[in-house]
């Protein structure tokens, strides 16, 4: 059941996470799609939202054309 549960979440975060057009905006939807993942995950939803926030940034600065 918690297999299924994981499958869903990183379906609605990857679908909901987005690059943005600011460096702040990319921060923001990646540490939203992070905490959220963290916390469905029964995880410290602020490593999550750290994570989410700086992976989101250097995936959108490194592969801007991947956004």
């Amino acid at each position: 059941m918690r297999i299924i549960r994981v499958f869903a979440v990183f379906g609605l975060v990857g679908g909901v996470s987005a690059c943005g057009d600011s460096l702040e905006e990319q921060a923001i939807f990646g540490g939203g799609a992070g905490a959220v993942t963290a916390l469905a995950l029964d995880g410290n939803p602020l490593v999550g939202a750290a994570v989410g926030a700086a992976g989101n940034v250097i995936y959108c600065e490194y592969g801007p054309g991947k956004c």
